[in-house]
């Protein structure tokens, strides 16, 4: 809610004053078990969770008005303004203090005792600074109000920020504007007949849907308050393109049976299995007046419907404030990155209680699962019971929430000037994060805490729950008050994300008697010791004043992960460009980790190398075999099929010389050459191509025959020698050739399992046999390649058999064809498969891919270290090309299926005229002895539909 600022009262505190006596060393023990005061939690398996069976819950039905199309480009949106100056009142479960406008002399802890910190137990930060940061809103452009609500997402090209009554789009790359300060008021003005059309009142929340290539923009519209018209307006673009691409508006009416509820401080968030339970959430409190809380409601809005513009209900429940006792601002968890929720898999919904007094001990979590069925509501049911009770307490480490009686929120000090501003202290902040990394589901989250109440200064407190199997645990299995080893600096407004790889980012905000308020982030690595923000803490961005006008900030970040390469994180914040009063300004970044464990570390391409456009296939294909013939120096692109999902019939040639590609004349024996996987071997003095197994897209079955064909001459010929796995209906994983002899690793039973098979196939006689050695982890569509004596991969394809989809997994490993014995190598730092591993400069790199967010980075993996870095990009992401290399100076790639799931026909060339390799050695040729050669992987992946611009709405599927 809205109104003008008004005055506050004064705020008083008594601080512990130190004995004259007390030697340093004591103080340094006391300090030290103060600062390191958070205990570990051991990881506790989820037990089962009581739930409610489908139709013993009473849900309401709201119908939404809408959709009403918004085609005009926002460039050409008229401009509408927002509401006059105000100040936002922070609407709380029960009434705090009334907020100070002074720091009285003294707060906080001594100067020579912060000084003694600064320099005493600080852990050695390695966390990387930001990549770009540039100014998102301000108050001068949007609006004369406080606080911002500064929220924000990223998509494959846009970063868009929402604030109180606008919001605008961003160019991701550099930070430029793509659309001017669109206001709510313009936005959702088509939506006549609801507040949304002329009074949107803010609390804005934006979220890109990455499994639907869509955005999300909402806000509240109410005309006075209390008054008798409360909505929540939704807008949802018809297209990944925020700004020219048209957008789907709908209006929610707060709580039909209750119309004198607002709803505050509403949060959304996505959830997709990829069945039934397929909803934006969204969660909000209920006021009636400013100090009157009536509860909670909870909404699953249906969005399938909504991505198509089609007209849509919402699944509603309110909880009234005696259900929720002291709880309110529920937060729904999301699903950002890695692997979906399994099939099945409720929603998730955490919060804490805020209680009437402080300081009071608090060790719970409360958890509950949100069930939706849109095709019959009845069975939505909400928490267990008619009240909704929490289904799981989950216990955690005791913790006192960052607020006072006194003051309320506003505790936290800044640089020269004595107004004290919010902190947000009595709940867990969005977004919750939802993540299933190699079959482990976590949620993540964050809220702000009180160290040493009332002196602080405020700390991070963050937390890991297993809720592996859908049941929610007894306790953490990590968590920790991050207060950088209490060196002072009061932390607040913190969000937190986690990349596809597993490691943790949160952003906040920073300030301190002697700081201005500023924007800060800290992280851990999947692999770092539990409990711990171990790769320490960053600054984003320094402000350059302080607040003195007014208490309001925040009422949020937000730290999201970029799904483009799904390891880069973006946060925006508050910050004061200079002292004063509503001049607050925002600002956007963007880190990753860089330097050990799994994350890689940006590696420079030589100046001489670079990526350029080479001439398109003579159709567009996918699911190929890509192969370099050394015999010959041209590339080939082996089997596929074309844009109808046609099988192709001959090879097609690429000839670097003419840089022209030739449709050739040979025939392949039938049309199973669909994810076919192809190697180079010699027999009797020739070199040939072997093509092993593939899949037929009209019969959705495999074969185990194998082909081969010889360039040269343009003959194929079948071998006498099947691969046993193929003709059971299993497509091959990962090929690599070694010592003349070729390999296959792991592969996949179409729609039923991945295997973990390893296979040696010798060319003269021609002869399959199955290695005593097996896959650490069944795998299908294997990055793999050969380089010196061993055979590497990197990622590859698990199968999940209740949401019947593959999940992209960033396993790795190392076989030695000689001992026949495998090993786990450091995992490649993002989830992929669906693509190739090639020996570059002996080196294994892996080309984008991926089947859930399809990519363009290159992971480049050293043997000699066991360490990834990041090489140069290519420019159009696809997964299920052809791909190869010379090993020495040139990459290719072809075809494939780019992000909006179409096949295409352009061809990519990595070159380096000088070849950046260590040691240059002639083209490698698969004679009999051992060599380097980079060997062809066409890891071909699930496609989601038979259709070649399948809709990215629905959950992938994978067809052979």
């Amino acid at each position: 809610m809205k109104k003008k600022s008004t005055s506050q009262s004064a705020f008083f505190n008594f601080r512990v004053l130190f004995g004259a006596a007390l030697c340093v060393a004591a103080l340094a023990v006391a300090l030290f078990a103060q600062g390191s005061g958070v205990k570990r939690s051991q990881q506790v398996a989820p037990r089962r969770t009581p739930r409610d069976a489908p139709g013993t819950q009473r849900p309401d039905i709201v119908r939404m008005v809408g959709p009403v199309r918004l085609d005009q480009d926002l460039r050409n949106l008229p401009y509408v303004a927002p509401k006059e100056e105000f100040e936002e009142r922070a609407l709380t479960r029960y009434p705090h203090g009334t907020n100070s406008t002074a720091a009285p002399s003294g707060y906080g802890q001594p100067t020579y005792v912060q000084t003694l910190l600064k320099n005493m137990w600080r852990p050695t930060p390695t966390m990387p600074p930001p990549l770009l940061t540039f100014d998102g809103e301000t108050a001068a452009q949007a609006c004369a109000c406080a606080p911002p609500d500064s929220d924000g997402d990223v998509g494959p090209n846009h970063y868009v920020e929402a604030i109180n009554v606008a919001f605008r789009v961003f160019d991701k790359t550099n930070g430029n504007p793509l659309s001017p300060v669109v206001t709510y008021n313009s936005f959702f003005a088509p939506l006549t007949g609801t507040p949304c059309a002329n009074a949107n009142d803010g609390d804005p929340f934006v979220m890109y849907d990455a499994q639907a290539d869509r955005w999300v923009i909402t806000d509240f519209a109410f005309p006075s308050f209390p008054g008798t018209s409360f909505y929540e307006c939704i807008g949802v673009s018809q297209t990944g393109d925020p700004v020219s691409g048209g957008w789907f508006l709908y209006a929610l009416q707060v709580d039909p049976a209750n119309p004198t509820f607002l709803g505050d401080y509403p949060k959304l968030s996505l959830w997709n299995d990829g069945g039934t339970q397929n909803a934006y959430f969204l969660m909000m409190n209920l006021f009636s007046n400013p100090t009157t809380f009536n509860g909670v409601r909870a909404y699953a809005l249906d969005r399938a419907s909504m991505l198509s513009g089609g007209p849509a209900n919402a699944i509603g429940f309110t909880l009234s404030a005696a259900d929720v006792g002291a709880s309110y601002s529920f937060v729904p968890a999301t699903f950002r990155t890695g692997s979906p929720p399994p099939g099945g898999r409720d929603g998730m919904v955490l919060c804490v209680d805020s209680p009437a007094s402080n300081p009071t001990t608090l060790t719970q979590v409360h958890a509950r699962f949100f069930h939706v069925d849109f095709a019959n509501p009845a069975n939505a049911t909400f928490g267990v019971g008619p009240t909704h009770q929490p289904n799981a307490e989950i216990t955690v480490n005791p913790f006192v929430e960052a607020w006072t009686n006194t003051n309320g929120f506003s505790i936290v000090p800044q640089q020269g000037v004595s107004q004290l501003i919010d902190t947000l202290g009595d709940k867990i902040m969005t977004p919750v994060v939802y993540q299933n990394l190699g079959g482990t589901e976590s949620l993540w989250a964050v809220q702000t805490i009180m160290l040493n109440f009332p002196s602080g200064p405020t700390a991070i407190r963050w937390y890991q729950f297993d809720v592996t199997g859908g049941n929610f645990p007894a306790a953490a299995a990590q968590q920790q008050d991050w207060s950088n080893n209490n060196d002072g600096v009061w932390r607040f407004m913190p969000s937190i994300a986690v990349d596809a790889s597993g490691n943790v980012a949160i952003g906040y905000s920073s300030s301190s008697p002697s700081l201005h308020p500023g924007m800060r982030y800290a992280g851990r690595l999947v692999s770092d010791p539990p409990n711990d923000l171990a790769q320490g803490e960053a600054i984003m961005f320094t402000g350059n004043g302080s607040e003195s006008g007014i208490n309001r900030w925040g009422d949020y970040s937000m730290t999201t992960v970029d799904p483009s390469d799904g390891m880069t994180f973006w946060h925006v914040n508050e910050y004061e460009p200079t002292t004063g009063a509503f001049n607050w300004a925002t600002r956007i970044g963007k880190f990753n980790f860089v330097g050990g464990g799994p994350t890689p570390t940006p590696t420079p391409t030589p100046a001489s190398c670079s990526w350029a456009t080479g001439p398109n296939l003579p159709s567009g294909g996918t699911r190929f075999g890509g192969v370099f013939f050394p015999a010959n120096g041209k590339f080939y692109a082996m089997g596929g099929r074309d844009i109808n999902n046609v099988e192709f019939t001959h090879p097609l040639e690429y000839d670097p010389v003419g840089n022209s590609w030739t449709t050739k004349a040979a025939t392949y024996p039938d049309s199973f050459v669909s994810n076919t996987e192809c190697a180079v071997a010699n027999d009797s003095g020739t070199d040939y191509i072997y093509c092993v197994g593939g899949s037929s897209f009209a019969t959705q079955t495999s074969t185990g025959r194998v082909f081969r064909y010889d360039p040269v001459a343009d003959v194929i010929t079948t071998v006498p020698s099947n691969w046993p796995p193929g003709d059971a209906n299993v497509l091959p994983g990962g090929i690599a050739a070694f010592n003349n002899k070729i390999y296959v690793l792991g592969g996949f039973n179409i729609n039923t399992s991945v295997t973990d098979e390893i296979w040696e196939f010798t060319p003269n006689p021609a002869g399959w046999v199955l290695k005593s050695a097996v896959l650490p982890a069944p795998r299908a569509y294997i990055p793999t390649t050969t380089i010196g004596n061993f055979i590497y991969t990197g990622g590859g394809a698990d199968w999940d058999p209740n949401g019947m989809t593959l999940v992209d997994t960033t396993n790795s490993f190392k076989y030695d064809p000689i001992a026949d014995s495998i090993s786990t190598i450091a995992s490649i730092p993002r989830a992929t498969s669906n693509t190739r591993a090639l020996n570059f400069c002996n080196q294994m790199y892996v080309m984008g891919g991926a089947f859930t967010i399809i990519s363009n980075e290159v992971d480049i993996y050293d043997p000699g270290t066991d360490t990834w870095s990041i090489g140069t990009p290519f420019a159009t992401a696809r997964r299920n090309a052809a791909y190869d290399t010379d090993g020495t100076n040139n990459i290719w790639i072809a075809g494939g299926y780019d992000t909006g799931q179409a096949i295409i026909a352009s061809t990519e060339i990595f070159n380096c005229p000088t070849s950046p390799c260590a040691a240059p050695t002639p083209t490698p040729t698969p004679t009999a002895t051992p060599t380097a050669t980079p060997t062809p992987t066409p890891t071909p992946t699930p496609r989601l539909t038979p259709t070649p611009r399948p809709r990215g709405t629905p959950r992938p599927r994978p067809t052979p």
